[in-house]
């Protein structure tokens, strides 16, 4: 598994996000990552729900990663919450979703987006991971399991 700590801040982690639908967890996200990349978090926001009309992201077993690119942006960055309780994400396996991954990049970032995408998508699709991340008690707990591989084998 690789180390995801170059796209993921320890503020931009989330423990137990109390939100009830997709475009509620969808806001969070952008408030969560907006700052970082200095643009508005309505902007942001607003791309996120117009990929997600193309189709869902939610990944199956429990897990959704949002992801997009945005104008405006001048770098990959994400934002990862545990949901406080599943919520309908309209996922490829029917399954609520109660955790997420967001991830966005710069319109022009082509072949990084991707490598980034698929780096997120196969550290997500560790059962045992997606335990741990479930199991975890803290904010800081959670951002461990992103930071560092032996982290997750101390976990």
């Amino acid at each position: 598994m690789s180390d995801l700590s170059d796209l993921l801040r320890p503020e931009a982690v989330v423990f137990d996000l109390p939100v009830g639908n997709k475009k509620a967890l969808l806001q969070a996200m952008a408030g969560l990552v907006a700052p970082q990349i200095g643009l508005d978090t309505r902007h942001v926001a607003d791309r996120l729900s117009e990929r997600e009309r193309l189709g869902s992201t939610g990944f199956g077993h429990g897990v959704a990663i949002p992801h997009g690119r945005v104008d405006g942006s001048t770098q990959i960055v994400g934002a990862f919450a545990r949901l406080a309780h599943p919520i309908e994400y309209q996922a490829v396996d029917d399954l609520p979703v109660d955790l997420a991954f967001l991830l966005l990049s710069p319109v022009d970032a082509g072949a990084a987006h991707l490598k980034a995408l698929a780096r997120v998508s196969r550290t997500l699709r560790d059962p045992r991971f997606l335990a741990k991340l479930r199991g975890a008690g803290s904010r800081d707990a959670l951002y461990a399991l992103f930071a560092t591989d032996e982290a997750r084998d101390a976990a």
